[in-house]
């Protein structure tokens, strides 16, 4: 366990010792630093609660910083998405929300400082040659022909770059450090490029834009951030964040590498992600069936059932993938405790009690949560004509099946013992009406001695509430879709099911959009946040009452 009494990890271990050591004066800052370029989803979500829950159990803060260096891909859309999805995780960056942008003028002033003491250079070479003359893991980089530039000369030069002197992709400012390193990122990296776009924030006023790696760990400088926690492909790009510090002689903050969440069936890459928006293979970012967290919000996931799969896989060193099943086995957890029961019936088929008077109207009293004693109860109507499943009847009936079958008893939820008497098919021999006898004296809970092994949920015709139920499935077939070359091939093609005949209970007619519930033995539901309308609602299947995809691993596996 940690000091703070938490489960321990690598990355509590080295702040724990830099704490005892007092490296960093017993501080913890961290950083959570997203681009602007999509939105945030489930892998950043490990990472929000990594970084904001480090600053907070160390008496700490954490701050939110945008790294806002592509303005070709960045909008004000996604920077306000991405401030709504940390609030709803439940964190705070309090004042300190700063932007890569903030520091423009300070990273052009150290850009010229290296110029001056000999470590970096401008360079006439294009993309493709700098990429070409890196070398490979195995063969050292060649040296451009223009690294050997004055420092006169490239100071000269990296002003009219960033005076708008020259087009687009025409140069670079690369640092001056070794062409021969077995590290490719030390291999003269750019640092600055030339880019003509406006700016979300900047407006026009700069045509040169910083690299991450040469913007990321100054950031961190300026704004005293002690443990710098990145994912794990970061690992290879630390000796360069360091050697930029070192290089400029300012503080050095700690860069510290995590495994990635890597999660069964699901997409991690929003530049892949944003295909699927753009190609309309999904309604939005905030799609249910999309890995982001407006996703998983609009889909009727929790900001707690996310925060404790987040504690529940942990921090590693090594890759490794999660089932979904244990994302799955979280929010079903969470909504046992919290979402009301209600019944709603999704493929209706009529069912008569023919022995029930004409016209009556009992009020049944239903358990909103046996779960959570404070939730009361609700009253539901009973009448003659009732809507049951269609799964729920069957002529012929397969073994250890308990529910309506001729001559077979089964108790109505919160109702009667009911026995089936009859059924009628229509001219395609499809069953479309139940018949059957119920026992007055078994009302509620009652069995009268009877052994009755099935219980089904139904909803007073009557008094039904037309509804919409969608149905998700995982939007990939492939374990690994991130693997998959053709991203449409690896599409479930029943990712979506739409119910458009549904029949719900009353008291679902008003539900306020978000609200969740569980669908008495069908599932949790949410209310969908962006169609469902009053006295017509729409309801997204967050997850059904047991596992999809198998038996749920140990966190710690």
């Amino acid at each position: 366990m940690s000091e703070q009494g938490r489960p321990s990890n690598f990355v509590r271990e080295i702040i724990e010792e830099h704490n005892r050591t007092g490296r960093f004066g017993g501080k913890v800052i961290t950083r959570f630093p997203p681009e602007p370029n999509g939105y945030l989803h489930i892998g950043h979500a490990k990472a929000i609660c990594l970084d904001f829950g480090l600053a907070r159990d160390y008496g700490g803060r954490c701050h939110l910083r945008f790294d806002d260096t592509n303005p070709t891909k960045e909008s004000q859309e996604y920077v306000d998405a991405i401030m709504a999805d940390v609030r709803w995780l439940g964190f705070d960056w309090g004042e300190h929300l700063y932007h890569a942008s903030d520091y423009f003028e300070q990273l052009y002033q150290w850009a010229e400082e290296l110029i001056r003491k000999g470590k970096a250079y401008v360079d006439d070479l294009s993309a493709d040659q700098i990429r070409e003359s890196r070398g490979t893991l195995t063969e050292a980089g060649r040296e451009s022909p223009h690294r050997s530039r004055s420092v006169e000369e490239n100071l000269d030069l990296l002003r009219r770059m960033r005076a708008g002197e020259f087009p687009d992709g025409s140069k670079t400012l690369r640092a001056k450090i070794d062409m021969t390193s077995g590290n490719i990122n030390l291999r003269d990296p750019v640092m600055y490029r030339i880019r003509k776009a406006t700016h979300q924030r900047t407006g026009d006023a700069w045509c040169i834009y910083p690299m991450y790696d040469w913007a990321h760990g100054q950031s961190d400088s300026l704004e005293g951030v002690t443990h710098s926690i990145c994912t794990l492909e970061y690992e290879d790009h630390r000796p360069l964040y360091d050697w930029y510090l070192d290089a400029l002689g300012i503080y050095h903050p700690q860069q510290i590498e995590f495994a990635r969440l890597n999660l069964s069936h699901t997409m991690m890459s929003k530049r892949k992600l944003l295909r699927l928006v753009e190609g309309g293979h999904v309604s939005g970012w905030d799609d249910p069936r999309m890995p982001t967290i407006a996703g998983l919000r609009r889909r009727g996931y929790t900001p707690e059932s996310l925060r404790d799969f987040c504690d529940r896989i942990g921090v590693a060193k090594s890759d490794n993938t999660v089932e979904l099943a244990l994302l799955e086995h979280c929010v079903r957890e969470d909504l046992n405790k919290r979402a009301e029961r209600r019944m709603a019936v999704l493929r209706p088929l009529k069912l008569i009690v023919e022995n029930y008077p004409e016209g009556k109207v009992e009020e049944m009293e239903a358990v909103n949560n046996p779960e959570d004693p404070a939730a009361g109860t609700r009253k539901v109507p009973f009448s003659r004509e009732l809507w049951i499943e269609q799964d729920d009847f069957r002529e012929v009936a397969p073994k250890k099946y308990f529910r309506l079958t001729p001559g077979a008893e089964v108790r109505l939820r919160y109702a009667y013992i009911v026995q089936c008497t009859d059924f009628k098919k229509n001219a395609a021999g499809e069953v479309i009406e139940v018949r059957c006898q119920y026992d007055p004296a078994t009302v509620g809970g009652d069995s009268k001695g009877r052994s009755v092994k099935g219980t089904i949920h139904w909803v007073s015709a009557a008094h039904a509430v037309d509804a919409e139920v969608r149905l998700y499935e995982t939007l990939f077939t492939k374990p690994d879709p991130d693997a998959e070359e053709d991203l449409t091939a690896a599409l479930n093609p029943q990712s979506l099911t739409v119910l458009s005949g549904a029949k719900v209970e009353p008291a679902l007619a008003s539900a306020p959009p978000g609200t969740r519930f569980q669908f008495e033995r069908t599932g949790y539901f949410s209310v969908d946040t962006h169609d469902s309308a009053p006295g017509r609602p729409i309801f997204n299947r967050t997850v059904g009452l047991r596992d999809t995809w198998g038996k749920i691993e140990k966190a710690s596996s």
